[in-house]
């Protein structure tokens, strides 16, 4: 009995290595929270879609944003939000209404996890990217959108070389 509850209590350790949440050491908000922020602010919003579980996401986070430099510009250059794509956290939007992070994910379409969006400071989407990102894909995202490229051709342009 006590070797199968060992072997239970190693297992959940080794899943729990691939639960991920928000990467430690950035200021994540919730999105209600992040809007208001982004109008006072005058910034974009980074949204990344998560959710408990995803293997991922955790390896986005320990490979991408462990860099300090990418930390310190996404700081500088967002509001930066966090929403587990499965919970059933309510938050309230501009217009009153009261949803679950979950059907915030159905409505910005994150179907798939890590999901990544670049919003204006109204929520209106800039930029979406799927999946697993390196430092220097980060990068070029923020110049995209913090530099304002979006304003004159679209992302795949704008990664191709178009000034």
């Amino acid at each position: 009995m006590i070797n199968k509850f060992m072997i239970l209590v190693l297992s959940l350790l080794v899943l729990g290595r691939a639960w991920a949440e928000a990467p430690p050491n950035y200021p994540f908000i919730a999105f209600d929270e992040g809007l208001k922020q982004a109008k006072a602010q005058h910034k974009p919003i980074f949204l990344y879609f998560g959710r408990f579980g995803c293997a991922w996401c955790d390896e986005v986070n320990k490979k991408s944003f462990s860099d300090a430099a990418l930390r310190e510009r996404y700081i500088k250059d967002f509001v930066l939000v966090y929403v587990d794509a499965e919970s059933g956290k309510k938050l309230r939007l501009p217009s009153g209404e009261r949803i679950t992070e979950a059907n915030l994910g159905v409505r910005y379409k994150a179907f798939g996890t890590p999901m990544f969006l670049y919003l204006d400071e109204d929520g209106k989407e800039l930029a979406r990217i799927p999946g697993i990102q390196s430092v220097q894909d980060f990068q070029q995202y923020d110049r995209y959108v913090s530099e304002g490229h979006y304003k004159t051709q679209t992302l795949g342009q704008f990664l191709k070389g178009g000034k």
